[in-house]
């Protein structure tokens, strides 16, 4: 049990400033009201949790890694709450139809970003 936790935290260490340097890096390059950061951020983590499922269902990865990369090092660089805090400020500046936009594409796009991993993974 240890040695879950351990690797939980080794995925978790790596993803959580992946997803802080790729905000950045993609704030700094796009000025836009939109929170494109977060935005590219939850759709390659979208597609990069599907491709690990597809290859751990395909008996490629390990438990041992499957958990270190899909629980610990994308779900410390994917962020639910930011993309829900910048939907909400959005909201609060009255820009109704950009946050209606981030929250619908970021659905679809996500939805369709872990669908097209698995196919790959599967592929494999």
């Amino acid at each position: 049990m240890l040695q879950l936790y351990l690797v939980v935290a080794a995925g978790g260490f790596v993803g959580a400033p992946s997803r802080y340097l790729l905000d950045r890096a993609i704030n700094r390059r796009i000025e836009s009201d939109l929170p494109w950061g977060t935005f590219l951020v939850n759709i390659s983590g979208s597609f990069l949790l599907g491709l690990l499922t597809g290859l751990s269902l395909s008996n490629h990865l390990s438990p041992l890694t499957n958990t270190l990369l899909g629980t610990g090092f994308c779900g410390a660089y994917t962020t639910f709450s930011t993309f829900t805090f910048e939907t909400i400020r959005l909201f609060e500046v009255g820009q109704i139809l950009e946050a209606t936009l981030n929250a619908f594409v970021s659905l679809v796009v996500g939805l369709l970003g872990a669908g097209a991993g698995l196919a790959i993974g599967l592929a494999i």
